[in-house]
């Protein structure tokens, strides 16, 4: 009864939240007479957020299964963004089609059904040593290293890193049975708001390039501003996790700085690949990976930290 009634406070008080940014939105376009490419930008941002917010609340709705459905979908979306731009040649295509049907869907069965020992060495441990095998018997050896470590690397992130979210549903914390699906509504909050308020404080603030070379848009100001703001809606979202105020801050800060190397690092990749974006499947966010990067390095982080300390 707890869980529910803080699951509907919690989504009355995004969708309220969305509410209020659309009307936002609405005024600044008027406002500007629809020409502004910022307030263009912002407006679609707003309208992918009620998507996903749709899609989420609906995966809630069935609970676990739903979530690991939406989660697998997810990874699948993404794993077809990330081969997509690779290098890849003739003789990856079984090992391709093996982390597409194979690997994949075992990873979140073992979730599924919380096999802790396997899913959490599954991929990086026999995926990573079985899929160089079938390329190499496929007898293709040109630039060999650099094809399977691009997919071994599309796993890691696409697949195994993602598939920490759903996980956090196979945590049993004394006292804070049956409210797992909370962590996950943290998680994924907390880190995309950071992204959000990120955007905000750089457009109001930013005077600073942090990293021009990856990420010209981003500011030291808007940086710094974001990670704060976003780590004390943390600590106000206390109510909805098993920690304290100050841990709930203390965790959210560290998620939050993970996020940010995340988008950096997957920043960094598109640049070597020379796009701007992973995909353009959410208007106004690019591909699924682009609305993922910062979740893919968060992700196992926190769930490793709370099972860490707060699993017996």
């Amino acid at each position: 009864m707890i869980a529910r009634e803080h699951t509907l406070a919690l989504f009355a008080g995004i969708l309220g939240l969305l509410v209020v940014a659309s009307l936002v939105g609405a005024f600044l376009a008027w406002r500007s007479g629809g020409d502004s490419p910022t307030v263009v930008n912002l407006n679609a941002r707003i309208k992918a957020w009620w998507v996903m917010v749709a899609l989420i609340a609906g995966a809630f709705v069935f609970g676990k299964a739903g979530l690991i459905v939406l989660f697998a979908l997810a990874s699948f979306l993404a794993l077809r963004e990330f081969l997509t731009l690779m290098r890849t040649r003739r003789g990856d295509h079984l090992a391709i089609a093996g982390a597409f049907f194979i690997v994949l869907p075992a990873q979140y069965v073992l979730i599924s059904i919380d096999w802790y020992g396997l899913y959490s060495i599954f991929i990086p441990v026999y995926a990573f040593l079985f899929m160089p095998i079938v390329v190499a018997f496929r007898g293709d050896t040109r630039h060999f290293l650099a094809r399977i470590a691009e997919v071994q690397w599309a796993l890691m992130v696409c697949v195994f890193c993602v598939s920490h979210v759903p996980a956090l549903m196979t945590l049993s914390i004394p006292g804070y049975e049956g409210r797992q699906l909370l962590l996950i509504a943290f998680l994924v909050l907390v880190v995309q708001s950071s992204d959000v308020l990120q955007y905000v404080w750089g457009k109001l603030f930013g005077r600073h390039k942090i990293a021009p070379l990856l990420s010209p848009s981003k500011t030291v100001e808007g940086f710094a501003g974001g990670v704060l703001s976003a780590s004390a809606l943390g600590a106000a979202l206390w109510w909805i996790t098993p920690f304290s105020p100050l841990q709930a801050f203390g965790i959210a800060l560290l998620i939050n700085l993970m996020g940010f190397f995340g988008g950096l690092v997957m920043s960094a990749i598109k640049r070597d690949l020379g796009v701007k974006d992973w995909g353009h499947l959410i208007e106004g966010h690019g591909g699924m990976l682009d609305r993922l990067d910062s979740v893919i390095f968060a992700a196992p982080i926190f769930f490793h930290v709370v099972r860490y300390w707060w699993v017996p």
